[in-house]
């Protein structure tokens, strides 16, 4: 009998240990205020749970906005950035009346920023982030942070032309010139406002006539005029570039090729 008895005596003893654990508060404006000194304490998680117990008491109350936006930035002042994007759309779609809608839009593009990775990894949330923030300009153009949103997209936008730049050294240093040359010549089409996009003509005018230097002779003289195509454009639109002198070279050399070529046809 003892012995049935002591394994229930421990249950009962960690029962309560885990129940001792959980929030406690007497009703929604207990629960925020509670919340609000775990957050000045900077014990996030903590705070989220008191916010989340003042929902116990419903979402129309006085204390249900407040408590549904201090939320999110619990989440977020604790690297839970996904459960904070969840919560961050949650007050804008609920509140919608509420003046603070614009600076939740703004902190929901923000959790994507928070989540942006390193250029080489996966930019999944990169994209999410600059989708987010052009919302929020769109929607709110007079907002205080637009234009802070507008350089957050700058900077972003930058990252992922950087990783598409990456991948056309990848693939010149793998001897595909044709696919190292499109690579290049697309982070200019779509990245021009970057700081890559220069770079990126010259990149894409040194590839193309590595990839007339691949090609077989009939074809070699169309590579290299968009060579000089890329070289064109560089001094059209980036005049004030640091790249032009090494642009030249490369343009002197395509010129010279294709001058070559078209004497030996005549």
């Amino acid at each position: 009998m003892i012995q049935r008895v002591i394994p229930f005596l421990l249950l009962l003893i960690l029962a309560g240990c885990a129940g001792s654990s959980r929030v406690a508060y007497d009703g929604p404006e207990d629960a925020f205020n509670k919340g609000v000194a775990r957050m000045e304490a900077e014990d996030y998680e903590r705070a989220a749970e008191f916010f989340q117990g003042v929902f116990d008491f419903g979402r129309t109350h006085e204390w249900a906005a407040d408590a549904q936006l201090n939320l999110a930035r619990s989440y977020r002042a604790n690297k839970d950035y996904l459960l904070a994007a969840n919560e961050f759309t949650r007050f804008t779609q609920i509140y919608r009346a509420d003046p603070r809608v614009p600076d939740a839009a703004y902190e929901l593009a923000m959790t994507y920023y928070d989540r942006s990775p390193r250029f080489e990894l996966d930019q999944t949330d990169t994209e999410r982030a600059i989708t987010q923030f052009e919302l929020f300009m769109t929607r709110y153009p007079n907002h205080p942070l637009f234009f802070e949103g507008q350089e957050r997209i700058e900077e972003l936008r930058g990252k992922l032309a950087r990783k598409r730049y990456a991948a056309g050294n990848q693939y010149q240093l793998r001897g595909y010139a044709e696919a190292a040359a499109l690579t290049f010549e697309s982070v200019f089409d779509d990245y021009y406002d970057t700081d890559w996009a220069d770079d990126a003509l010259v990149a894409a005018s040194r590839a193309y006539v590595l990839f007339a230097d691949q090609s077989i002779p009939t074809r070699r003289p169309e590579r290299l005029r968009l060579a000089i195509e890329m070289y064109d454009r560089l001094i059209q639109i980036f005049p004030e570039s640091p790249l032009i002198k090494e642009a030249e070279e490369v343009y002197r050399s395509a010129a010279q090729r294709l001058e070559n070529l078209q004497s030996q046809q005549e």
